[in-house]
């Protein structure tokens, strides 16, 4: 029950819905997430660790950056088929949309330049 307890806390924020979403076609490193989202980096890392702690996604760490991506087939059962319902049910959502075009500039964009404005 946990479990599910974890996952639908997870996917009750619009949020991390959209982080979660975000990494649904590779990896993608915390301030790429930071910069589609236009949220606080502490607001995105609580976010991902929500995500991170129901199974749904994987955190990476290369260096000094840390790395996001959905949860693979070692994934238990119920975010696999939570992770399945997400992506159907959001597929056509304008927000979604909206995102991909950010992902698709941040892809691009230098990691020392994306979080050059984050650190202090």
């Amino acid at each position: 029950m946990r479990q599910i307890l974890a996952i639908a806390r997870a996917l009750s924020d619009e949020s991390r819905l959209r982080a979660l979403l975000a990494v649904k076609d590779g990896e993608l490193c915390v301030c790429q997430i930071i910069q589609v989202l236009g949220l606080s980096p502490a607001t995105v890392s609580k976010h991902m660790q929500v995500l991170e702690q129901s199974g749904l996604v994987e955190r990476t760490r290369r260096g000094k950056w840390r790395y996001y991506r959905l949860a693979r087939g070692a994934a238990n059962p119920a975010a696999r088929q939570a992770l399945r319902w997400v992506l159907g049910g959001l597929r056509d959502d304008p927000q979604l949309t909206d995102d991909a075009r950010r992902i698709r500039r941040v892809r691009r964009q230098d990691l020392e330049e994306l979080s050059a404005c984050y650190r202090s």
